[in-house]
Parts: C-alpha cells; sequence; structure tokens
C-alpha cells in the first residue's frame, strides 16, 4: 500500500472519528447547556497537555530525521571511500586495477540492485554484501607493492576500505526502526488525549469548530505518520536512497 495512501487513510479516518463523536455528543446535549460554563482549569489543563504534547511529537520528529540524515550520510561516506579505492588504484598493474575496480563494481552493483531491498525488508545488511565487501579489502592488502609510488598508494587504499567498512557497519544499524516501542505507545496514547480533551472544552455543531476540530485531529494525525515514515530510514518513502552511489558509479547499476 502506498504512503500516501495510508496518510490520507489516516488523516480521513482521525476527522471522520473526532466529527462523529462531536456530532453524537451535540445531540446528547441539552438546549440549556451553556458552553460558557467549561470551568478555567479544564481550560488550562487543555492548553497545558497540548503544549507537552506538540514538543513531545517535535522531538520525536528531530530525533528520527537527525536517523535519517545520519543514514544518508553513511551511504555518501561509503560510495566517496569506494570511489576512492577505485581511482587510486590507477597506479598499480593492470590486472591488479582492473580486479579492485571489477570487485568494486560488483559490490556497488549487488547494493544498489539487491541490497537496498533487502535492508528495507529485513532491517538489516545481506551478507552476500558482507561477503563481496571482504573480496575488495583481500584484492587491496594481498597485493605487495613493487614500486615506491605503488607504496605510497597501499596504505591510503587501506585505509579507504576500512572506512568504507566503517560506513557499512553505520548503514546497517541505521536499517532497522529507531524508535522504540514505548515512544510510540506514549505518542499514541498522548494523541488520544490531546484530541480527546477539544471535547471538554464543549465544542459545538457549528461550521467553524468542526472545521478546526477535523483540522486539529488531522495534523495530529499528519505528524504521527511523518514520525512512522522518518523512523525507517531504507525502507519507506522518505528514506535515505542510493543516490551517491549512482552518482559516483554511473556504470555499476545494472
Amino acid at each position: 500500500m502506498s504512503e500516501w495512501l495510508v496518510l490520507s487513510i489516516a488523516m480521513a479516518s482521525a476527522c471522520a472519528v473526532v466529527l462523529t463523536i462531536t456530532v453524537i455528543n451535540h445531540r446528547r446535549v441539552g438546549d440549556d447547556d451553556d458552553p460558557s460554563e467549561t470551568p478555567d482549569v479544564i481550560e488550562y489543563m487543555a492548553m497545558m497537555i497540548g503544549v507537552i504534547y506538540a514538543i513531545v511529537l517535535g522531538l520525536a520528529i528531530a530525533g528520527v530525521w537527525e536517523g535519517r540524515s545520519a543514514a544518508q550520510e553513511s551511504v555518501r561516506q561509503e560510495a566517496q571511500a569506494l570511489h576512492e579505492v577505485s581511482t587510486r588504484a590507477e597506479v598499480y598493474p593492470p590486472e591488479v586495477r582492473d580486479r579492485i575496480r571489477a570487485d568494486v563494481d560488483a559490490y556497488v552493483t549487488y547494493v544498489i540492485d539487491t541490497e537496498w531491498n533487502y535492508m528495507s525488508d529485513n532491517g538489516s545488511l545481506a551478507p552476500r554484501g558482507t561477503a563481496l565487501l571482504e573480496q575488495v579489502r583481500r584484492d587491496v592488502t594481498d597485493y605487495e607493492p613493487k614500486t615506491d609510488h605503488e607504496g605510497q598508494a597501499y596504505q591510503p587504499l587501506v585505509d579507504q576500505v576500512a572506512q568504507a567498512d566503517d560506513a557499512r557497519g553505520a548503514r546497517g544499524q541505521g536499517a532497522s526502526a529507531t524508535m522504540p516501542g514505548v515512544v510510540w505507545f506514549g505518542l499514541i496514547i498522548g494523541a488520544a488525549i490531546a484530541v480527546g480533551l477539544i471535547f471538554t472544552l464543549q465544542i459545538r455543531r457549528t461550521p467553524r469548530e468542526l472545521l478546526l476540530a477535523g483540522f486539529y485531529s488531522a495534523l495530529i494525525a499528519f505528524l504521527l505518520f511523518l514520525i512512522w515514515d522518518f523512523d525507517a530510514p531504507f525502507g519507506r518513502g522518505i528514506s535515505a536512497t542510493a543516490g551517491p552511489f549512482l552518482d559516483l558509479f554511473p556504470n555499476a547499476h545494472k
């Protein structure tokens, strides 16, 4: 199911529930009821709870956005390190250079075509990708430099492979959802309380009040959806992309 369809259903459902309860509640209220009689303490509590929940939502959105940004940065670092390996191998003999570049391209192609979907489905790195990167490492470390020029390039190549491996590990750590279940429990309960408090203010069935109640509930549904979508950096609509790999290795993707 499309993420936008999920968002539309969630927002429409939230509006429908709130408006239905409002209409039903209005029919149960007598004609002599005066909404201005709502105690001031209830209005104060509703305002404070709304402010506190807004802060919690803001912190949750900032947290998942930071996780997504970190995941995208790990992809950029990994792609850049591999690009450096492929470029700096120029100083090696043709057979060694071509083998290193071929294995780097094989790894990048596997990441783009296969491992990306694997991360989305399983929340972890694919063992085959680890094996392919290990092959790149062996290509670099097993070669014994024959000249001073090759010797000067050897250690930087080893360092770049290590950096790619480190970035790959960071990418694997960001492949799964980062928001703990207890936080989701608090967000959902808080949303129910925040929306439920509008009924304590004795809203009526006027178009203005119904419109504001619908917008308020739809906004909360949208923010919860935004947190849910950002919570899986590689798995949902607004996710980290393989763009750095595609930019630096345009011929590796099949």
